[in-house]
């Protein structure tokens, strides 16, 4: 990451993927929650790259991820997989065998933990999907199924679990809701406003249960510039519309002074 040209340097969280995270800022997406949830404590990066594998990732992780910039993440939170789990006897499949998958996320992993001490890294299983909605959209499952899906979602995990990684079951995560299936898709691949608020809520969770120190835990970490908050009548109404807003308790709410 190259040094910002804003300051104060805030802690920096990386989104790295392929569509899921390219399309993380559109309908409410899961990207564009964090960001506004992480106002005044975090700065948040999005290298999101739509079609991608871990194949591609591999060939440009240096370029993304830089060893010798002054400034690191703190975070990192990772997702690729979907297009890799691709049936490769389709017809131009971006299909990645998944012994190179595991061994392409471990390249990947172990790199961008090795930019620093304090980086930390949630790694987003392969999704699930679903095909009727795929195939009414595309006209055919693109050589994606639940199955693969569910198979390379194992490997992650098996892989997260060797590395003592965080990770979210992104497979399992998306099959939640008793109506998942109506819900969670715009066309059986990409993520609704309901997709991306179950990938917010796994994040959010994974990062306030972590034992990481410093912290990154929304609610410990200092807003920026606090205590320079204006403290009239006006600006207090003002804040408890913006948690109202955000949906924050009155226990986590934004505070004014």
């Amino acid at each position: 990451m190259n040094e910002p040209k804003v300051g104060p340097n805030r802690p920096l969280f990386v989104l790295f993927g392929s569509s899921i995270v390219q399309l993380s800022y559109y309908f409410d997406g899961w990207g564009a929650a964090l960001t506004g949830f992480y106002a005044r404590k975090a700065d948040i990066f999005v290298r999101g790259y739509g079609g991608w594998t871990s194949r591609n990732a591999l060939q440009v992780l240096s370029k993304v991820f830089p060893q010798n910039d002054k400034i690191q993440p703190s975070l990192v939170i990772l997702y690729f997989g979907g297009n890799d789990s691709t049936d490769p006897d389709v017809p131009n499949s971006p299909n990645v065998p998944i012994d190179e998958y595991v061994e392409n996320m471990r390249k990947i992993i172990l790199h961008i933990k090795g930019l620093s001490k304090n980086i930390r890294v949630i790694m987003l299983t392969a999704p699930a999907v679903n095909e009727k909605q795929i195939i009414e959209y595309y006209g055919s499952n693109l050589g994606r199924t639940n199955e693969r899906g569910r198979i390379y979602s194992e490997a992650g995990i098996k892989l997260a679990q060797e590395l003592r990684l965080k990770y979210i079951d992104f497979w399992s995560a998306l099959q939640e809701p008793d109506d998942w299936m109506d819900t969670v898709f715009s066309d059986g691949l990409h993520l609704t406003k309901e997709g991306s608020a179950i990938v917010f809520h796994k994040i959010t969770k994974v990062i306030k249960e972590a034992e990481w120190e410093p912290t990154l835990d929304w609610e410990k970490m200092p807003d920026e510039f606090d205590g320079n908050q204006p403290h009239s009548l006006y600006h207090e109404k003002m804040m408890e519309g913006i948690n109202r807003m955000m949906g924050i308790s009155d226990s986590r709410q934004v505070k004014s002074e």
